[in-house]
C-alpha cells in the first residue's frame, strides 16, 4: 500500500514515520524546500525512536520526499497534516489548509482514501475536500473515501508516540469510515468511530477547549493562592488525591503550540458567524492571551519593588520553548514575554539549551546566552524548564520570577 503524507511539519512528519513498514511505499510532501533538506539531513526535532526510524526509512529508500505535488497521484491512501494557526488577531489561518486540499483534490484519483487531520472547523471537510471533489465528478464513498481524524500528537512524550494514541475517526459514508480504519488501524492503539467528519472535527475542538478553560482556571487559582499566602501547587497537589471528579491542571505563564492558543478559536469564530457566543470559553481564552503580559507586570512590580524600573534592567528569560523537553516555540508565551520587555526598554536575553537562536513575533532577533550562570541579572524569569537542565545558579540571582511555579527552594522567589 502506498501513502503520501501532506506536510511534514511537528504532526505530519511523525505521523510518516508512524506509517513505515516492509509493506509501505511512503511519500512526504511539504512545499517548504528548506523543511525537505532539513529532514534529509536529519536537523528535526524527533524522539529518539522516530530519529532512528527516519535515519532507517531514508537509508533504505522508503520514504521519499517531494515538493511535486503530482507525486501525490501515486498514492493509495493521503494524510492531510498541514497546521490550522491564528493570525494577530485570534482569527484561524486556513490559508495553508485550504492549499493543501486544493492541492490533494487536484491531483485526487479513483479509488483514494483521503485523511484529514488538520484541527479545524466543524463542516471543514465537506467545505474543502468533499465538494471540490464532487465538482471533479468523484461520488465520495464510491470513488474516493473521505474521512476526518484529528491528530493527536504531543511532541517530546514518547508514551503519547501515535501508536500508542488512541484516534477518533469520522468519514462522510459507512464506506469511507470503513476505509479510513483499515488505514489508521496500522498507527493507532485504537479507533473510535463516530457518525460523521463534524462529529470529528468538533471532538478536537473539545479536547483542547477543555484544557484551555482548566489551564485559565488554574492560573486564576494560583493568583487568588498568592493572595492568600498559599502554595498553589500543594494545594492542587492535594486536590488531585481525590480519585474522582478532579483532574489537575497547573499555572503557568501562558500557554504555547498549535493547539492550546488556536483550536477552540476556530469554533469562537464559527459561532460568531452563527451570532452565538460560548461565553466561558471567551473568558479563558482572553484569560490565556493576556497571561505572558501578566508575567511582564508582574517583573515590573517585582523590579520596582527592589527600587529598579524596568527600562534599562538586565533581565533574562530562563526556556522559550513552549514546553520542556522540545525545542518549538511556535505560540510560546516566551516571544510576547520577550518583545513586551525589549519594547519596554529592557535589556533582555534568554537561555534554553534547546534553542540557540530566536525570532520573535516583533522581528528582534535573540542570541541564546550560553553562560548566564556567569552573570549578574536584575531579574531572572523561569519560563520552560527542560529536563536535567541544572538551575542551581539561579540562587545566586537577586530576584527570581518563578512562572511555572516548581522553584519553591529559591529566597528570592516571586510568582504570578
Amino acid at each position: 500500500m502506498s501513502f503520501a503524507v501532506v506536510g511534514l511539519g511537528y504532526v505530519g512528519l511523525p505521523t510518516a514515520l508512524s506509517l513505515t513498514g516492509d509493506d509501505v511505499e511512503l511519500i512526504g510532501f511539504d512545499i517548504s524546500e528548506a523543511r525537505l533538506h532539513a529532514i534529509r539531513s536529519g536537523r528535526v526535532d524527533l524522539l529518539p525512536r522516530d530519529v532512528h526510524r527516519l535515519h532507517d526509512a531514508l537509508a533504505a529508500d522508503a520514504l521519499t520526499l517531494t515538493a511535486e505535488p503530482a507525486q501525490l497521484a501515486a498514492a493509495d491512501v493521503v494524510l492531510i497534516c498541514v497546521p490550522t494557526p491564528v493570525d494577530h488577531h485570534l482569527t484561524p489561518d486556513l490559508g495553508a489548509l485550504r492549499g493543501a486540499c486544493d492541492t490533494v483534490v487536484r491531483h485526487a484519483k479513483a479509488g483514494q482514501t483521503i485523511v484529514l487531520t488538520s484541527t479545524t472547523y466543524p463542516g471543514c471537510t465537506r467545505d474543502m475536500l468533499v465538494e471540490p471533489l464532487q465538482a471533479r465528478g468523484f461520488a465520495v464513498g464510491r470513488d474516493v473515501f473521505v474521512a476526518f481524524s484529528p491528530e493527536r500528537i504531543d511532541p517530546g512524550v514518547d508514551e503519547h508516540r501515535p501508536e500508542m494514541t488512541p484516534r477518533v475517526v469520522g468519514g462522510v459514508t459507512a464506506q469511507c469510515s470503513a476505509k479510513a480504519a483499515e488505514v489508521l488501524g496500522r498507527t493507532a492503539a485504537v479507533l473510535h468511530m463516530v457518525s460523521s467528519p463534524e462529529a470529528a472535527e468538533m471532538t478536537k475542538l473539545v479536547e483542547n477547549s477543555f484544557r484551555a478553560v482548566n489551564i485559565a482556571l488554574a492560573n486564576e487559582f494560583a493568583s487568588a493562592a498568592r493572595e492568600l499566602s498559599v502554595d498553589v501547587m500543594e494545594v492542587i497537589g492535594a486536590a488531585a488525591t481525590k480519585p474522582y471528579g478532579f483532574m489537575p491542571f497547573y499555572p503557568g505563564p501562558g500557554v504555547g503550540g498549535h493547539c492550546i492558543p488556536c483550536d477552540p478559536h476556530y469554533l469562537l469564530w464559527q459561532l460568531r458567524a452563527q451570532r452565538t457566543s460560548l461565553p466561558v470559553m471567551e473568558s479563558a481564552m482572553t484569560a490565556i492571551s493576556r497571561r505572558p503580559l501578566d508575567v511582564v507586570d508582574e517583573a515590573r512590580r517585582v523590579l520596582a519593588d527592589r527600587g529598579k524600573p524596568l527600562r534599562g534592567a538586565r533581565v533574562l528569560v530562563v526556556g522559550v520553548a513552549y514546553k520542556p523537553g522540545v525545542a518549538d516555540v511556535r505560540e510560546s508565551p516566551a516571544l510576547l514575554i520577550l518583545d513586551r520587555l525589549i519594547t519596554e526598554g529592557a535589556h533582555t536575553s534568554f537561555t534554553d539549551p534547546e534553542i540557540q537562536l530566536l525570532r520573535t513575533p516583533d522581528g528582534h532577533e535573540l542570541l541564546g546566552h550560553a553562560k548566564p550562570d556567569e552573570c549578574q541579572w536584575d531579574l531572572v524569569i523561569v519560563h520552560t524548564i527542560h529536563p536535567g537542565e541544572q538551575l542551581d545558579w539561579l540562587a545566586e540571582q537577586p530576584a527570581v520570577l518563578d512562572s511555572t511555579y516548581r522553584m519553591t527552594q529559591l529566597e528570592q522567589r516571586h510568582v504570578i
